[in-house]
């Protein structure tokens, strides 16, 4: 027998940032009990809006299976006296477990035989195994602190009003976090004030739309972004649709509702960032752009009401825009009345770290370290160095100062402002890049150098200062600058050797170069190139082939994994790996006498060496020509033509043989072979 199970807690308004999240994880705990307790079921559907959460799990088997099971008591050398007689401890386990000594079976196992007991376990129903499984589930939220109401001991993240458990047609009788359950839930507060009555699981959406709330998360979501496009697309505009912002309004509304709203068009003078951040993060409103890019003084907003006067929805939301829209044009106003430079010196007052000093010590670091990097990569140092100077003065600002995510954007516009040259300008903005992980990487040149010193100058001073990140725990952001930096090389191609710029970056501390330390912060990038690498599809184990021969620069790096990418497909690369990794093993055995001689020729006794050696001889011409100019997929494709030599002598020659000079020789031979097939990366290891 199945039925369908529905259970919704409703509370007051939960926190909108953390709805979906609260969402998922009962519906995972949801699961993971009945899973546990060996249950069947079906689908398992999670449902919230602002003052609910539940769970609708599909087909859900009424009645757990019977189980038998098997106890293990005291071996059957030790249960019967010399008379036959069961022993203290035979009858105390048969006692134990309310059975006969009789009742009791014999056992073979790897210690001999044991006296046991075969149960049958009638298996519970499921109705009276839910209500602890929910509370279970509840308990196990995501809830950072939990808060109590009134006067019992019940803690959740909000007061709760009403709980709902039904199975089938049945509403199962208990008391969850305080709340005798029953099977009425609550409607819309305007368009369903009533409450209403639940009466089937399979029937919840349907029951809560007839009450104007829409139960699924998802469903409001996909009705929010189709309202806003449409509403933008029939006011001659385009919405920007930010998923995040569109999960947060899916979170505040149940019944959502499109309003088209202007602005003044004066205010579109004020950078659009500034606009868009105002009108996100206090207002929820979604903006519009036009044809070219650009912001309009349209928005958009998403009711939590059908209203019957639409022209005061929209009245109220342009009236409490204008104020805001008002201060951003404030600061903008006021910010430019002070050259941008004169914010400098105040960033002697602003702590980067309580080892490293202020922001203003960090931006002399990266001031010197970006004109280096600059010069490095064919850049302008003087250009650099002016971004770096520049690049922490808007953190002064009144507009980031309010709006903090506008940092380094608000640095271009003021920058601009003050006729600066355009790529200071944007290297001021895009040192911050990359801000996630496939977010954009910084556009030319100049921005590209100040990104690196400044990622640079965060990586080896923490570390330095002994903060290196652990578990989860990760405050400075280590990981992502590490990312950052590697993606900066790889995708704009600069051919920079991390062993080199992390001493560079230390040297600006005044710290001499700790061999320690250094290999420490490149292991720690090296860890972060493996995760992008391995998403970029390249198998972990080239990734480890390519490391093997100590590669720091990520640039040339990438081209050893393109290249060790194309040569895994030949048909030869399967046995030139088996012959590397034999080959490695065997000088690995043999150390004291690897690479002490080389090869002699007139030792060469046996057909099979000397064909090896002259294949050798052959291929490492073309191949260290192939190197030299970096084509790596031409150097392995060229070691492929040693396959059929490299398989002949691991045929026909033995290598310890007792012979000291001979076996010299042969190792001398097999070394010459391991250093071209590791011209690119470990082939062994593919």
């Amino acid at each position: 027998m199945k039925a369908d199970f529905l259970v919704e807690i409703v509370t007051e308004e939960l926190p909108p940032k953390a709805l979906r999240k609260l969402m998922l994880a009962f519906a995972e705990g949801i699961q993971t009990q009945l899973t546990a307790a060996s249950l069947s079921f079906g689908a398992v559907e999670p449902f919230a809006t602002p003052r609910r959460l539940a769970v609708r799990v599909r087909d859900l088997q009424l009645q757990q299976e019977d189980r038998v099971q098997e106890r293990q008591g005291p071996p059957k050398a030790q249960a019967f006296d010399q008379d036959g007689n069961p022993s203290k401890a035979l009858a105390g386990f048969a006692r134990t477990n309310g059975v006969a000594v009789s009742d009791l079976i014999e056992i073979e196992t790897p210690k001999g035989v044991w006296m046991a007991v075969k149960q049958v376990i009638p298996g519970g129903h499921t109705r009276d195994l839910l209500p602890a499984m929910v509370e279970k589930a509840l308990a196990d939220l995501p809830i950072p602190k939990r808060m109590r109401w009134g006067a019992g001991t019940a803690e959740f993240v909000r007061p709760v009003k009403r709980v709902s458990l039904i199975l089938g047609d049945d509403v199962l009788p208990c008391t969850i976090l305080g709340v005798v359950s029953g099977q009425v839930s609550v409607g819309h507060r305007v368009h369903h004030p009533e409450l209403v009555l639940l009466t089937r699981p399979d029937a919840y959406e349907q029951t809560l739309s007839q009450a104007f709330v829409v139960a699924s998360f998802q469903a409001r979501i996909d009705m929010i972004v189709d309202l806003v496009t449409a509403t933008a697309k029939d006011a001659g505009v385009v919405a920007e649709i930010d998923p995040a912002l569109v999960e947060e309004v899916a979170a505040l509304v149940e019944w959502p509702s499109a309003v088209v709203c202007r602005f003044e068009e004066d205010f579109l003078q004020v950078p659009q960032e500034c606009l868009i951040s105002t009108m996100k993060a206090n207002q929820k409103y979604f903006h519009t752009i036009d044809a070219q890019g650009k912001l309009t003084p349209v928005f958009i907003v998403i009711a939590n009401i059908d209203s019957a006067d639409v022209a005061q929805v929209r009245e109220g939301n342009e009236k409490v825009v204008r104020p805001r829209l008002s201060d951003a044009r404030f600061f903008w106003q006021q910010d430019l009345k002070h050259p941008m430079e004169s914010w400098l010196h105040s960033l002697k007052t602003v702590i980067f770290q309580k080892d490293l000093g202020s922001v203003f010590d960090k931006v002399e670091r990266i001031e010197t370290l970006s004109a280096a990097i600059a010069k490095a990569i064919g850049s302008s140092p003087e250009l650099a160095a002016r971004g770096a100077r520049l690049a922490k003065c808007d953190l002064m600002s009144a507009m980031v100062g309010e709006f903090p995510e506008l940092q380094g954007i608000m640095g271009r516009y003021y920058a601009l402002q003050a006729k600066e040259d355009v790529d200071v300008a944007y290297a001021i903005e895009q040192h911050y890049w990359p801000k996630g992980g496939g977010a954009a990487i910084p556009t030319n040149s100049v921005a590209q150098a100040v990104a690196l010193a400044d990622k640079l100058d965060t990586l080896t001073g923490i570390f330095a200062a002994g903060l290196i990140p652990t578990g989860d725990k990760d405050p400075f952001a280590l990981r992502r600058a590490a990312l950052g930096i590697v993606r900066i090389c790889v995708e704009s191609e600069l051919n920079l050797d991390l062993d080199v710029w992390v001493r560079s970056a230390l040297a600006q501390y005044g710290r001499l170069a700790d061999d320690a330390l250094v290999h420490q912060i490149v292991a720690f990038l090296m860890a972060r190139f493996k995760g992008y690498a391995v998403d970029a599809g390249f198998k972990p184990e080239w990734f480890e082939a390519v490391s093997a021969v100590g590669v720091a620069k990520p640039l040339d790096f990438w081209r050893r994994l393109q290249a060790v990418a194309r040569f895994s497909q030949l048909p030869e690369a399967e046995a030139l790996a088996a012959a590397n990794k034999r080959i490695g093993n065997i000088l690995k055995k043999s150390a004291e006498e690897t690479n002490t001689f080389s090869v002699n020729e007139t030792l060469l006794q046996d057909a099979a060496e000397r064909t090896l050696w002259l294949a050798l001889c052959e291929v490492e011409v073309s191949a260290q020509q192939a190197y030299a100019r970096g084509d790596y997929a031409a150097v392995l494709q060229v070691l492929a033509k040693l396959r059929s030599p490299a398989d002949d002598f691991f045929t026909h020659v033995m290598v310890n043989v007792e012979d000291l000079a001979l076996r010299q020789n042969r190792m001398a031979l097999l070394a010459t072979a391991n250093q071209l097939f590791s011209l690119v990366a470990d082939i062994g290891q593919l």
